[in-house]
């Protein structure tokens, strides 16, 4: 069988299974990054099921991502939240980080936001402050649409001259300066990981012209767009990366500031939600 055969069933099975208990229809899918799991005490939950009992599903095996699918009201609209996300430093492929993206579609989401904690690489911007993602660098070695058959599942060559919906960001802008929300706007390069950068890394990353670095994010963001499904991305600045006085990580510290831009991240999506 084919690798879209079997990924469609695959996709199927997921669905009806999840469809049978209790999740409806989402007009919104969020995929929540490091610490930023308390935007769920501002949605109705109506069902969730843990990743470990959904057919095809992969598991998330890194100690601060629950993984849990989440379905419910936020901001007026029915919502499906991803609470932990799948890397390909756990040892998955880029297909099985983003089968989630493809479920949710087919259940039924119109628009995908994605958060994530990364590095800052420009040095002007701090950590515990805000970027939304303008453009992306792809260092992952991969792609998540290289595959067999993947024309059956949507856009082969998928256009990303715009990857992250400009309508939407303008939205997460606006909503930022109401709010005096410290929102930076830069290029998010992503890299499989788990280890962190050396200085090296960082000093190429910035000459490559990337505002911020991570581990995650591109993948979903490449099969939202083969899928035809506008995205938006922010990332919660957790570390300074400037390769002249690299202090040694901790990622306590990460998971900290994570957690102190978090109620920023919430008005943020709460605010798009309502007007999506």
């Amino acid at each position: 069988m084919e690798r879209s055969e079997t990924m469609k069933k695959y996709i199927k099975q997921a669905t009806a299974f999840l469809q049978e208990r209790g999740f409806g229809t989402p007009e919104v899918g969020i995929i929540l990054g490091t610490g930023l799991g308390k935007i769920l005490e501002e949605v109705e939950i109506e069902a969730e099921m843990s990743y470990n009992h959904i057919p095809n599903f992969p598991t998330a095996t890194v100690e601060f991502h629950t993984g849990k699918l989440i379905y419910g009201q936020l901001g007026g609209k029915k919502v499906i939240l991803m609470q932990g996300r799948f890397h390909v430093y756990e040892g998955y492929s880029l297909q099985d980080v983003t089968f989630p993206v493809r479920v949710m579609k087919h259940l039924g989401i119109q628009k995908l936001l994605v958060s994530n904690a990364s590095g800052a690489v420009n040095l002007n911007f701090k950590k515990g402050e805000l970027m939304l993602l303008d453009d992306h660098i792809n260092l992952q070695g991969g792609s998540p649409l290289a595959f067999k058959g993947v024309e059956k599942l949507g856009e082969r060559f998928v256009d990303m001259s715009a990857p992250y919906d400009p309508g939407m960001n303008k939205k997460i802008e606006t909503i930022a300066k109401k709010h005096s929300i410290n929102l930076h706007k830069g290029v998010y390069a992503s890299v499989v990981g788990p280890q962190l950068e050396t200085r090296a890394e960082y000093r190429y990353l910035k000459i490559i012209g990337a505002d911020a670095v991570g581990m995650s994010t591109v993948p979903e963001v490449i099969v939202a767009n083969h899928l035809g499904l506008p995205v938006s991305a922010v990332s919660v600045l957790t570390d300074e990366c400037d390769p002249d006085n690299l202090e040694p990580v901790d990622i306590q510290d990460i998971i900290m500031q994570a957690g102190k831009a978090e109620p920023d991240m919430i008005t943020i999506f709460t605010e798009l939600i309502k007007q999506l």
